[in-house]
């Protein structure tokens, strides 16, 4: 595992985790962004829920801000124009919820200033935004395992739409170099098997 160290984890990833945030610098204006980002069905939001709830922080969902089953790689700049720019500002960011059942966007949600925002999503840290970001999670799980959640969660028609979704993923994370710039992996179980040695990005 490139820049690495490798570790154990276990049911106190999210508390283990939550330190490593609370003794990060605040780079958001006065918020800690936490960034968990990782490819579909691999357990974000499993692990990012909890984390929230160790933090007492808003868990911002990145499927609120795609604009469709082809819509990965645009969604950041969402994210940041909407919500992280205002909030590196002092002033509260909102986004609107994209409405998968109607194919448009929808209603607005407020984003307050906190002391911390985690944002979990497929695309959710790319290089642009580590000048924001306090800690970038990567959470991992193999190809067949995410398979199998997401055609159990969704259905066997899911796949139409899952697997170009993967060959977005894979350009996407491979012109981010998103898994080896991670501060913190989390395998499939919510476990944390591997932290940074270095600072860098």
């Amino acid at each position: 595992m490139t820049g690495h160290d490798v570790r154990s984890g276990g049911a106190s990833a999210a508390s283990d985790v939550a330190a490593s945030v609370r003794a990060a610098p605040a780079r958001l204006g006065a918020v800690r962004l936490v960034c968990i980002d990782g490819p579909a069905g691999s357990g974000k939001t499993t692990f990012a829920d909890p984390l929230g709830a160790e933090l007492g922080a808003q868990v911002l969902h990145m499927d609120d801000l795609y604009e469709g089953w082809s819509g990965l790689a645009a969604a950041w700049r969402r994210l940041a124009g909407w919500v992280l720019e205002p909030l590196a500002h002092g002033e509260p960011g909102r986004y609107r919820r994209y409405d998968w059942a109607v194919g448009e966007f929808a209603e607005w949600h407020d984003v307050p200033v906190a002391p911390v925002l985690v944002v979990e999503g497929c695309g959710s840290a790319p290089r642009a935004l580590d000048a924001w970001a306090s800690l970038v999670v990567w959470v991992e799980a193999p190809r067949e395992t995410r398979v199998a959640r997401g055609v159990a969660r969704d259905g066997a028609a899911v796949l139409a739409h899952w697997i170009p979704w993967m060959a977005q993923e894979d350009v996407v994370f491979a012109a981010e170099g998103t898994r080896d710039r991670a501060d913190v992996t989390v395998d499939g179980f919510g476990r944390v098997v591997g932290r940074r040695m270095d600072a860098s990005r």
